[in-house]
């Protein structure tokens, strides 16, 4: 029966997250996802930008069910501290949670191992925090001494597999952002045990080595801080080029997975340039910084610079948004309305217990969790209010109709916010023509 309850348990929580990352992500992209093993022991290791979310959009991602690691703090509340263990969820005791209890991490090694040798999947962020650098910070070896030792205790005939996973979001503290999930080749542990007796920590950080570096190939990985200015502008300026060319990605791959790997292209190269040409790579940066100064000064985006049409065609290709736009102002109107409190709940949350500049990977997370709980009880009060007024079946309807307008809504006023940005950039480049001229 405890079996049973526990099953059922996981399954409603699995259920709520995936509606949530739903709603809360307009797309979730899988790159690879055949490479996870769909049977047998795996230890799934995975960079972590953005606070429990990763934790969340694994367990979306991967096609088979995960147990996760997580900090005992997330225990210390009871109620919640006995749905997550329901949820296969266990507990690590790290050096900034308690020194003192530093003991505690051998149970946890113990609770993956029973995980691991039942043959299931268990997911561990090895680089210890969360963070918003887009470095790979230090991966500690927790990882790799729990695998070597988990596999040599079994004479290396387990079969245990450790699975890189690299994630990427292209803006994780907004709504209806995009999420990548890249899923790297196994690596075998059994080959990294041989000597493992005589010369374990060798062992230990020739395997660890190995994750650090297969992490860092899924993922965007910029050694040096004052090289990612330059990656991103020359992504913004020339990433539609490079993927018209199809000269670097030529495999069919989803939008966000050619996105990044045609951002690592633009970061190795830009890599090269500032160690064997410093020269260049500070012309480059001055050139860039007259282009900004400009672009600013006109308030035009690169948008309007980039399109092959002229400025006529921007114009009339404006004009007719604009009629689409007066079409559906009815539905979004509709959908804004209802979504002007939950929404206001939801950003008043976020600024309360995650402060965007200094616990950005935090904002996605509490984002969520105020949606599920806040949006359902508007729409639940709102119902009442139908209820009273027009009866059950209208009623009904009407509950049905307010996630898709709010979707809706929140779409349209994103994209009219372009549209006007369109509209002005086709007037400047009108009226200055000598815009393009400056900005060369």
């Amino acid at each position: 029966m405890n079996r049973y309850l526990q099953s059922s348990i996981r399954s409603m929580v699995s259920g709520l997250i995936r509606l949530a990352l739903g709603f809360h992500y307009a797309r979730i992209e899988r790159y690879h996802p055949e490479r996870v093993p769909r049977r047998g022991p795996i230890l799934l290791t995975s960079n972590h930008p953005n606070s429990v979310t990763d934790a969340y959009t694994i367990g979306y991602a991967v096609p088979r069910p995960v147990h996760f690691v997580g900090t005992v703090q997330l225990f210390r509340w009871k109620p919640l501290g006995w749905l997550l263990r329901q949820c296969g969820v266990i507990a690590v005791n790290r050096v900034q949670d308690d020194r003192r209890a530093m003991r505690s991490v051998l149970d946890t090694f113990e609770a993956v191992y029973r995980v691991l040798e039942a043959g299931d999947a268990v997911a561990i962020f090895p680089e210890g925090i969360t963070h918003n650098d887009p470095q790979l910070k230090t991966v500690k070896t927790g990882a790799a001494r729990m695998a070597l030792e988990l596999e040599h205790r079994h004479g290396g005939r387990l079969g245990l597999q450790i699975v890189p996973v690299g994630l990427t979001f292209t803006a994780k503290e907004q709504y209806r952002s995009d999420a990548l999930v890249c899923f790297g080749e196994p690596i075998p542990v059994a080959p990294f045990l041989e000597g493992y007796e005589e010369r374990q920590k060798d062992c230990i950080r020739n395997l660890n080595g190995r994750i650090e570096e297969s992490i860092q190939r899924l993922m965007l990985h910029v050694p040096r801080l004052e090289e990612a200015r330059v990656v991103e502008a020359v992504k913004r300026l020339y990433l539609e080029r490079l993927r018209l060319g199809r000269e670097v990605v030529q495999e069919p791959v989803t939008p966000r997975a050619e996105e990044l790997l045609l951002t690592q292209a633009i970061a190795r190269a830009v890599g090269r340039v500032f160690e064997r040409d410093p020269g260049r790579a500070e012309k480059f940066v001055r050139r860039l910084d007259h282009y900004e100064r400009w672009l600013k000064r006109l308030r035009l985006s690169e948008e309007a610079l980039e399109r092959e049409e002229g400025t006529v065609k921007l114009a009339l290709r404006s004009a007719g948004l604009g009629a689409a736009a007066v079409l559906g102002l009815p539905v979004a109107l509709y959908g804004g309305l209802h979504r002007l409190l939950p929404a206001a709940v939801v950003r008043w949350a976020v600024s309360r217990f995650a402060d965007v500049q200094e616990h950005r990977p935090r904002s996605a997370m509490v984002a969520i969790l105020a949606g599920v709980i806040v949006f359902p009880a508007c729409y639940a009060g709102y119902l009442l209010l139908a209820l009273s007024w027009m009866g059950w079946p209208a009623a009904i309807w009407y509950l049905l109709s307010l996630p898709v307008s709010g979707l809706i809504a929140h779409a349209y006023f994103r994209e009219a916010r372009r549209l006007f940005g369109g509209l002005r950039d086709a007037w400047v480049l009108l009226r200055a023509r000598t815009a393009r001229r400056r900005l060369s």
